[in-house]
C-alpha cells in the first residue's frame, strides 16, 4: 500500500481550519499530523476535520499553547502522549495505525527555545535541549528492534544543515541553528538510525525550507527560510520513501501558518 502523510505547524487550528480542510481536500493525506493547534482537546474543530473523512483523530491539546494532533482515514490501533521534562507541556503524539505489518507515527512539537541560546540564562534554550536529549533516550532503547517500523515527525525546531537556512554563517548563532542544536540532533538521527526522507529527495547541497518568519515584509521575495520540519523513517522503512515535498505554496494563503505543510508518501 501506499501511504501518505503530510505534517504541519498550524499555529491554532481553530483559527486556521479552513486552511486544514483546504490542505485535506487538496493534497488528500492518509495522515495529517498538527502541531501547536493552541487548544484544549473538547476545543478541537473535530466535527469539520470528521465530515473531510478523517474519522480517527488523536488529540493532545493544551490552552492556548502547544499541543499536538493525528488524523487519519486508517483506524488506531491505539494511541499515546507522552510528557517531556516534566513540564506538563503537550509536545508528544503517537498513533499505531492499523494496518498490516503495523506502522507507528510519532508526532512531535519541540520547544522553540527563545531568543538566546544560552542554557544558563536562558530556561526556554535549556528546556528546548534537554527535551531533545530525552527523545534521544528514549529511541536508544528501541534501537535493537531492527524491524521497528516508525515514522517520525513533526516541528523539531531545529534546521540542521548549512543549506536548511537562508544563511549558514549569519545563523550560527541564532536559536535554531546553532552548533548545540546541531550536535543534539545528529545524537538523536543516530538513536535509531533514523532516515532524513527530505534529504532522500533533495540533495545536502540544496536549499531546503519549511518555516518562513512572519517578519519578513515579503517573506516570499525574501526567502530566507529555515527547514524545522521534518519527517525520518526508521530503518526498516529505509527503502519506503517514494516521494515528498514542501508545500511552499500554503505559505501564501490567506492567514496562514509561518510553516508549510511537509508530504510524503511510503510505500509499505
Amino acid at each position: 500500500m501506499n501511504l501518505k502523510i503530510a505534517t504541519w505547524n498550524i499555529n491554532s487550528v481553530r483559527l486556521r481550519i479552513e486552511l486544514v480542510e483546504r490542505l485535506l481536500k487538496q493534497e488528500k493525506p492518509d495522515v495529517l499530523c498538527l502541531q501547536e493547534i493552541k487548544c484544549v482537546n473538547d476545543a478541537f474543530p473535530l466535527k469539520a476535520i470528521k465530515k473531510a473523512g478523517y474519522e480517527h483523530v488523536a488529540i493532545n491539546g493544551q490552552k492556548g499553547y502547544h499541543g499536538v494532533a493525528i488524523a487519519s482515514r486508517i483506524p488506531f490501533k491505539k494511541t499515546e502522549a507522552r510528557e517531556f521534562c516534566g513540564k506538563g507541556d503537550c509536545r508528544h503524539l503517537s498513533a499505531d495505525l492499523d494496518i498490516p505489518g503495523g506502522l507507528r507515527v510519532h508526532n512531535f512539537y519541540v520547544p522553540a527555545g527563545g531568543d538566546e541560546p544560552d542554557p544558563e540564562i536562558n530556561d526556554k534554550f535549556a528546556h528546548k535541549l534537554d527535551f531533545v536529549r530525552e527523545m534521544t533516550r528514549l529511541y536508544e532503547g528501541h534501537k535493537t528492534k531492527s524491524k521497528n517500523r516508525m515514522v517520525l515527525v513533526g516541528d523539531l525546531n531545529i534546521a540542521p544543515l548549512e543549506h536548511d537556512v537562508w544563511s549558514h554563517k549569519q545563523l550560527l548563532k541564532v536559536v535554531s541553528h546553532t552548533p548545540v542544536e546541531v550536535d543534539l540532533m545528529n545524537e538523536l538521527y543516530a538513536s535509531h538510525d533514523w532516515v532524513d526522507v527530505m534529504r532522500r529527495f533533495v540533495p545536502d547541497t540544496e536549499k531546503l525550507y519549511s518555516w518562513w518568519s512572519y517578519r519578513a515584509k515579503d517573506w516570499l521575495a525574501a526567502d530566507r527560510g529555515r527547514r524545522l520540519d521534518h519527517i525520518w523513517v526508521t530503518p526498516a522503512l529505509a527503502d519506503a520513501p517514494t516521494s515528498m515535498k514542501v508545500l511552499k505554496e500554503a505559505r501564501g494563503w490567506e492567514r496562514a501558518s509561518d510553516h508549510a505543510p511537509v508530504i510524503a508518501t511510503l510505500r509499505l
